[in-house]
């Protein structure tokens, strides 16, 4: 009798990625007080994004998102330091934004529909 063993494939989502880059980052940065290693953060988890955004859709969506997650980052500067806002309100508003169009850009499954 033979057996098969079924290995379950995980998933990374990039989306996590562009949460871990832009809240972590800013965590780091606070925390250290060494703006460059938050920058190190927000650079390694970009790049682990862009990497899983190439493999499963290709270059035009890579790049648009690679904006986006460059442009989230700008915005909760501008939040912050424009609009008043506390940094870590500013920070949270553009990674759930960021993230969460990103998984529906990059990360939810081809198959899944959207309801009506």
């Amino acid at each position: 009798m033979t057996t098969s063993l079924t290995r379950a494939r995980t998933r990374l989502s990039s989306a996590v990625l562009v949460a871990v880059g832009l809240a972590a980052g800013f965590g780091v940065a606070q925390g250290t007080g060494i703006r460059a290693l938050g920058g190190a953060v927000f650079a390694a988890a970009g790049v682990g994004a862009a990497y899983l955004w190439v493999q499963r859709r290709g270059w035009a969506v890579a790049l648009g998102l690679g904006a986006l997650y460059v442009g989230a980052f700008v915005l909760a500067h501008v939040l912050a330091l424009g609009a008043g806002l506390p940094a870590w309100l500013a920070v949270s508003l553009v990674t759930i934004a960021a993230a969460g169009v990103t998984w529906v850009v990059a990360d939810r499954s081809q198959g899944e529909v959207s309801a009506p």
